[in-house]
């Protein structure tokens, strides 16, 4: 990351250091206000709507594909977040893919805990499925507490013998909600997105008294095998950077086809940043590439 792109993004991050706040409503508020300066493309289509029982909101870049889909899970440590929050980043990417995007707005704790969000991602997935769209032109995307529930979901559909899609995508995923990460200490102070002790405020309102080595909570834990074709993006700078180390070294030897990238200098969910951060357009077109190339 240049000095100025640094210093663009933190001087974004220190405006609005709402996303520190004491309660919950306030950091949700303030994450949500994000949308405000970096609206979406001119052109993009946003439609409320409602698939599989979930609520969310289609995002459709101009000429978007119809016949395949990128089912998308914000991140925000399972507290905080929402497709408003993440409305630029899923509309970049549907752009960057040529897919139709449903961003949904899945239940977090502490009012719905574990396994409420892996519940409400499967049933978004299985209602794309009943609308028509195949699984060789489904993928699912997550960033952060979304990349982590994004390998939960696939675990969870390939338990319940639900026909996989055709790959995945994860950005800086939280995978490991125990924070027993080396990097959760050693990069720390690199990380300006991420604080050890707010991961643990947000792993325990989410869990809410379960294990935190539940395998569809830190999916780190879980058995990979035969998941689809993953692309992994992560920081060098990031505190969770581990978590993305591990998930890799796990996936590769349960015979998933991995592709990890580790982009230098980054920090936590660079992409979101896009609109000011020129590595976070790079990773974005990358993503893109990624998925035309494995959709059908």
């Amino acid at each position: 990351m240049g000095i100025k792109d640094r210093e663009a993004v933190l001087g974004f991050l220190s405006q609005n250091a709402g996303l520190g706040a004491p309660s919950i409503a306030e950091q949700r508020a303030s994450l949500d206000a994000i949308a405000g300066f970096f609206p979406v493309p001119d052109g993009t289509e946003v439609e409320p709507a409602t698939v599989g029982g979930v609520k969310g909101e289609w995002v459709r870049a101009r000429r978007a594909r119809q016949d395949a889909v990128l089912l998308y899970l914000h991140g925000g440590g399972y507290v905080i977040g929402s497709p408003k929050s993440h409305r630029h980043l899923v509309a970049a990417i549907s752009e960057a893919s040529g897919l139709s995007a449903f961003s949904a707005d899945y239940r977090m704790g502490p009012e719905v805990p574990f396994p409420g969000a892996v519940e409400d991602a499967v049933a978004a997935y299985q209602g794309l499925l009943d609308s028509g769209i195949a699984p060789s032109k489904l993928a699912i995307a997550g960033d952060s507490a979304g990349g982590g529930l994004t390998i939960a979901t696939l675990v969870a559909l390939r338990d319940r013998k639900i026909p996989l899609p055709a790959t995945a995508v994860v950005l800086s995923p939280w995978v490991d909600l125990t924070g027993s990460g080396e990097s959760m200490r050693t990069r720390a102070s690199r990380d300006p997105m991420i604080k050890y002790e707010d991961i643990g405020k947000m792993a325990g309102a989410y869990l809410g008294g379960a294990d935190p080595k539940t395998p569809l909570a830190s999916p780190i834990f879980a058995d990979l095998k035969g998941l689809p074709p993953l692309l992994i993006q992560v920081g060098t700078e990031e505190a969770l950077y581990d978590d993305t180390v591990r998930l890799a070294a796990r996936a590769d030897a349960a015979g998933v086809e991995v592709t990890a990238e580790y982009w230098g200098g980054m920090i936590h969910v660079w992409q979101v940043f896009h609109p000011i951060l020129s590595e976070g357009r790079d990773a974005v077109q990358r993503i893109g590439s990624y998925l035309k190339a494995h959709i059908d």
